[in-house]
């Protein structure tokens, strides 16, 4: 069966196994093998440094080794599988993603960008070819952030981007990171030797679920990323006057409640004239919360996402004048509070382009898109090179919850791809 002919089935809306594909059968087997490794099953929730996670990764560990490569659990509990290339020394492309999830999430997210690469370095073994670079394929202990509200912790390491203080953080049973990670085999001493900036890594790759509707709404399998969103989170506070609900004339009150939904609708009327923004408000609080009582406080967050910080970073600024401009209007105050920062990260020119000849390799179309998600890729500027492949997800592109699926044939052709992407790339 060639790579070529693998590209061809139609998508289907089941993971049924078709003889003719040679990757997705093994890789959606294996999917399932790993969403039943959980803390409710049947539902998928894996966390990090949990009985779950040492699981995963012992499972994980074991098909790396089953394809070829020489494994170890790292300092912060990341499975690291190698690849040797032609020369002892030859330089390194990494590629993988996370084995934790969100709870009551997907049995895609993160798991199939270990699982892609494991398949196409099985085929490599198999056929006894090795590359002029060393390949490594990283199962990521922590991205979502859910056990100790710190996220992309393993790949934060390797970036030399991870916090010392982190290891002070508790879970909601009071547990350190710290001691979480000694009691998991972990070392907490070890982190300087995760840090590969400055070492032989040329590029890293990561191939993941789009988690939205783009690829699905134009009918298409893959998409060569342009870049990982940064974002800006505000919290937003909202002080007027309370009163009673039926003596307070309308042209006299000061309702902080109506305040801010005119400044949650200023964030979607501006995110939705800017090409390139999105612009969420998620959490919403109203005191006193009374039905006959006028709101006094309402605390609001913003989330603005771009693929360009200046874009960003220009909206947040226009937001804040528009929110203040309300708040004068309607006799109320306004705390504009920014809390969170990421820098967006743009994928490499180059490799986008080695990315995409790989898909019209495969006789596919090309699209390029951004990623409005964060993912372990978004770490790795700071190393190399990065790039990231994404795959179609269905049912309307939903991600993050027990309906997010992906068809056989997909999984296939990403993995197609991925292989000959890796067997043609040439470190400059």
């Amino acid at each position: 069966m060639s790579l070529q002919s693998a590209s061809v089935h139609a998508p289907s809306d089941g993971n049924a196994a078709d003889a003719s594909l040679r990757f997705g059968p093994t890789i959606m087997a294996r999917a399932d093998v790993l969403a039943a490794i959980s803390e409710d099953a049947p539902r998928v929730t894996r966390a990090y440094l949990t009985p779950e996670h040492r699981q995963a990764g012992e499972t994980i560990a074991g098909w790396m080794r089953e394809a070829g490569m020489q494994v170890h659990w790292d300092a912060l509990g990341n499975v690291v599988g190698r690849y040797e290339g032609l020369t002892p020394n030859a330089p390194v492309v990494m590629t993988g993603s996370h084995m934790d999830t969100v709870r009551n999430a997907g049995r895609y997210d993160g798991l199939f960008g270990i699982l892609s690469p494991i398949a196409c370095i099985a085929d490599l073994h198999a056929r006894g070819v090795r590359l002029p670079v060393a390949l490594e394929v990283v199962a990521f202990g922590d991205e979502e952030g859910v056990r100790f509200g710190v996220t992309l912790i393993g790949s934060k390491a390797m970036a030399g981007a991870f916090d010392a203080s982190w290891f002070d953080r508790t879970d909601p049973q009071g547990v350190s990171l710290r001691d979480a990670l000694r009691a998991f085999g972990g070392d907490p001493n070890g982190l300087a030797g995760l840090d590969r900036r400055g070492s032989r890594v040329v590029a890293f790759i990561e191939s993941h679920i789009e988690q939205g509707p783009v690829l699905l709404g134009k009918d298409l399998a893959l998409g060569v990323v342009t870049a990982i969103a940064g974002a800006t989170r505000v919290r937003c506070m909202v002080t007027g006057l309370a009163g009673h609900a039926g003596t307070v004339p309308m042209g006299k009150r000061r309702d902080a409640l109506a305040a801010a939904s005119e400044m949650v609708l200023a964030v979607e009327s501006h995110c939705s004239t800017h090409p390139g923004l999105v612009g969420t408000v998620g959490r919403l609080t109203v005191l006193p919360g009374a039905v006959n009582v006028i709101a006094q406080d309402v605390e609001f967050t913003i989330d603005v996402r771009s693929g360009v910080d200046a874009t960003r970073l220009e909206a947040v600024t226009a937001l804040q004048a528009q929110c203040d401009a309300i708040a004068k209007r309607r006799g109320v105050t306004l705390s504009f509070e920014p809390f969170f920062e990421l820098r967006a990260a743009p994928c490499d020119p180059r490799l986008q382009e080695h990315l995409a000849h790989a898909i019209a390799a495969e006789g596919l179309p090309v699209e390029h898109l951004p990623s409005g998600a964060g993912h372990d890729a978004m770490e790795f500027p700071a190393v190399c090179p990065t790039a990231m492949l994404f795959v179609r997800c269905g049912h309307g592109g939903i991600s993050h919850h027990p309906d997010e699926t992906m068809t056989v044939q997909d999984a296939d052709v990403a993995t197609a791809v991925l292989l000959r992407f890796l067997e043609t790339f040439q470190p400059s």
